[in-house]
């Protein structure tokens, strides 16, 4: 679903109970779900608050039908199925993590210092934690002080600063507040979103190499080179993907220690390609990368990783370019590389260098994203056969090199 920038109302009002069940205790409105039957109420606040970045009749209309959406509404109790609405909030569901987002809130001009923006934000959290998610994020423009005053006196901490971010060039300021547990990870390892469909395993190996090698530059250029350097040539339609011996080699080559994980020994992705020839030049590539591996003395362990393995090897510092099924992460049945970078006890948290802009999501929906542990042993695979592949990587001291210009 097509989506515009996320944003938040002013919000200026003072501190309030949060709201139990449909009513707030001590208000004169009350909260509830939203319903197809609320579209054009929500058009109409929408256009009344927001003077750009409106979300559509359409895609109101797919965050009502949503499974991975929630919108939360404000009304006046002695009106509740009429009049316009006092305000609402979008929460946006990334599926298989532990993740929501506050995709936006809205507080009507005329319910300013009634407490709706601060009950509305509450019920985001409510509804974030119910569907056991371990952080909730927002974005909110850099000038709205309102907004911001609110989300940190309710523990939102800032996390990032986007510019540009909005229709008319305003900045965006990124906040997150941990539901469960304690405060997320820092581990240090940049984010990186991919700019072709092709490269999410090369802009795994990339992020790794921005945190433990010196003079790496995250951009498109050596996006693509590493691309070139690990790629199986081919795969089901369009340019090749990368895979794990040449990541591997290409992580070696550019100054980390590898270390190879895969269940099946011999070739990979050939189920998917149908030309002979094609598998025939796949094979090939990937009989390069095995002797080169080989030779490099890259050590392979064919057998499928365990999760207590990845979190061994992030415990010690290193990192790991996981496959998954991108059917289980954004619904299209390709093999997929996300990297896996924190362990906080319950999740493994990645950066998945895919954003799936058709769905209104950006960077603060893909960066550092908890998955847990059940769910990433189930995703961490792919293809009839559920091949399992992980490459992990580990800063080399004294041996890492600055990587030369494509």
């Amino acid at each position: 679903m097509s989506l515009p920038t996320p944003r938040s109302s002013p919000a200026p009002e003072a501190a309030d109970a949060a709201p139990r069940g449909r009513c707030v205790e001590g208000r004169d409105f009350m909260l509830r779900a939203a319903t197809p039957a609320d579209l054009e109420r929500l058009l109409e606040i929408e256009t009344a608050v927001f003077d750009a970045d409106r979300i559509s009749r359409r895609s109101f209309r797919n965050l009502l039908s949503a499974p991975s959406a929630l919108i939360v509404l404000a009304e006046t109790v002695e009106a509740p199925a009429g009049g316009p609405l006092l305000g609402y909030c979008a929460l946006l569901f990334r599926r298989s993590t532990g993740l929501a987002r506050l995709y936006s809130l809205a507080v009507a001009k005329t319910a300013a210092g009634r407490g709706v923006g601060r009950a509305l934000l509450k019920a985001a959290e409510r509804g974030a934690y119910e569907r056991d998610r371990f952080a909730l994020r927002l974005e909110v423009r850099e000038d709205n002080a309102p907004a911001i005053a609110l989300y940190r006196s309710e523990a939102f901490r800032p996390v990032g600063r986007y510019l540009d971010y909005y229709a008319d060039r305003m900045s965006a300021l990124r906040f997150e507040k941990t539901l469960r547990g304690e405060r997320p990870l820092e581990t240090g390892v940049p984010y990186y979103h991919q700019t072709t469909d092709f490269t999410c395993g090369a802009c795994c190996l990339m992020m790794a190499l921005a945190r433990d090698v010196p003079g790496v530059v995250l951009d498109p250029v050596l996006e693509i080179r590493l691309w070139r350097e690990a790629t199986t040539v081919f795969m089901m339609s369009g340019p090749g993907g990368c895979e794990p011996y040449g990541l591997a080699v290409a992580a070696h080559e550019f100054g980390l220690d590898a270390e190879i994980h895969v269940s099946e020994p011999g070739d990979l992705f050939l189920e998917g390609v149908r030309s002979p020839e094609k598998q025939k030049v796949m094979a090939l590539a990937q009989e390069d990368f095995r002797r080169r591996a080989e030779g490099y003395g890259i050590p392979v362990h064919i057998r499928p990783f365990q999760i207590d393995d990845l979190r061994a090897a992030i415990a010690a510092g290193a990192t790991a370019v996981v496959l998954v099924s991108g059917y289980h992460m954004f619904d299209k049945k390709v093999p997929h590389w996300v990297l896996a970078h924190g362990d906080d006890g319950r999740h493994i948290v990645v950066h998945d260098p895919w954003v799936e802009d058709e769905r209104g999501e950006t960077v603060a929906d893909a960066a550092s994203l908890p998955i847990p542990y059940a769910v990433f042993d189930r995703i961490a695979r792919f293809g009839k056969v559920g091949l399992r592949a992980a490459v992990f990587l580990s800063p080399r001291p004294g041996r890492a090199r600055p990587p030369a210009r494509a």
